[in-house]
């Protein structure tokens, strides 16, 4: 039996840019905002890419089957969608901006300090919340959306 080919969104540098919007988040308190939304730009079309892949790849493999390659696409957008970017992108939002509002009134330290250490603190998170997310959307999405198309596909395991 042959070797499988790697996937290009998942087992190479490519899937890196999945995390594109977790590091604007975390830089925000030093960029200007449309750095920030460059960067979801970037990893919207990082997940609108591996969902056209998985949809050609279903294609391939079940050419009768409309219906398996419109749910790999569906699956495969909407699981990265939440789990790459929008819980990602909220929740390393939601962390910068506590730790700078926490280090404007618990400290005296001048704000680019501030800024940097937030921003610091924001990228520190980013492997810390990956696996958590992804068992979580993959819980969300086995208990309602995989639910109205029969059996799971492959979910994706991380970004």
């Amino acid at each position: 039996m042959g070797q499988e080919e790697p996937d290009l969104y998942r087992d190479t540098w490519v899937r890196y840019l999945g995390y594109a919007n977790e590091v604007g988040e975390a830089f925000r308190p030093l960029v200007p905002v449309p750095v920030v939304w460059a960067s979801y730009g970037v990893a919207t079309a990082y997940v609108t890419a591996d969902a056209i892949d998985k949809g050609r790849k279903a294609a391939t493999a079940h050419a009768q089957d409309p219906t398996r390659v419109g749910v790999a696409v569906v699956d495969t957008f909407v699981w990265q969608g939440l789990a790459s970017v929008a819980i990602p992108g909220f929740t390393i939002n939601r962390l910068c901006a506590a730790s700078l509002a926490l280090l404007g009134s618990l400290t005296r330290w001048p704000l680019p300090v501030r800024r940097w250490t937030t921003t610091a603190l924001g990228l520190a998170a980013i492997p810390l919340i990956i696996t958590p997310i992804d068992r979580t959307v993959d819980f969300l999405m086995d208990s309602s959306l995989r639910k109205l198309y029969g059996t799971p596909g492959e979910p994706p395991t991380s970004h």
